[in-house]
């Protein structure tokens, strides 16, 4: 009994500490939110949920923040998912979202990456083709980019502009960690979803999810560490709402 109390206890914590402000909570509700899982296998190339793990439950913490069920998508690439994920995809849900709402834009992506971009389905999803549909989609709204993929660092200075804050699982010349067969997400995405309820806003996110990577790689002795990136314009720093 006093396990399972301890038990309730804790989930009601976490709870209360993901309910947002009503100020909060009332200005997400009118942004577009999309989030993508890219692939569905580990590093080994044999089948794994990483990512499609990572996808739901970053949607699931959306929701509880205050974004609107009807401004949420997902995309995966497994076989046979709903919503099949694909570079084209991408560019129609994000068309598609921005003409329903009048507020900002998210968009997270969790894959393998390389030095040229992410993989999104069976391609390569490169910085220049992400900032097209950005530009065209959100345009000077304010976006929140979070890309979780090695290498993903080099997405920052291709989509860098005063609306946006851009957060990277890793620098463009490192890798990061956490695509075998047997982990539940990347090091990165676990990061993001354990600190959620420690945070106030995305900047703040970023920060301590940034640096609870660089302590888990120092515990498991990664070799060299990913640093994950965190860009954020001027007008993005002044405009983004607080959590609570």
């Amino acid at each position: 009994m006093r396990l399972a109390s301890l038990r309730a206890c804790i989930a009601l914590f976490v709870a209360l500490a993901l309910v947002p402000s009503a100020a909060a909570a009332a200005a997400y509700s009118n942004w577009a939110a999309l989030v993508v899982s890219g692939d569905w296998h580990a590093h080994d190339g044999r089948p794994s949920g990483i990512f499609d793990n990572a996808r739901r439950d970053v949607t699931r913490d959306l929701l509880a923040l205050g974004f609107s069920r009807d401004h949420v998508e997902e995309l995966s690439a497994r076989p046979n998912a709903a919503g099949s994920a694909t570079a084209e995809r991408i560019a129609i849900a994000l068309r598609g979202l921005s003409r329903r709402v009048s507020g900002g834009c998210l968009l997270y992506l969790t894959s393998h990456g390389s030095p040229d971009g992410i993989l999104v389905g069976t391609r390569i999803l490169r910085p220049s083709q992400l900032a097209e549909m950005l530009n065209a989609s959100c345009a000077d709204r304010p976006s929140i980019v979070i890309v979780s993929a090695c290498f993903s660092g080099v997405f920052v200075p291709v989509l860098a502009a005063p609306n946006r804050m851009i957060l990277t699982a890793a620098r463009r010349d490192r890798t990061s960690f956490g695509c075998g067969q047997t982990d539940r997400y990347p090091f990165f995405d676990q990061c993001v979803l354990s600190v959620w309820p420690h945070a106030h806003d995305f900047l703040s996110l970023g920060r301590l999810a940034r640096a609870c990577v660089a302590g888990r790689e120092k515990r498991e002795d990664v070799g060299r560490p990913s640093e994950p990136q965190i860009w954020i314009g001027n007008n993005a720093a002044q405009t983004l709402p607080e959590w609570r």
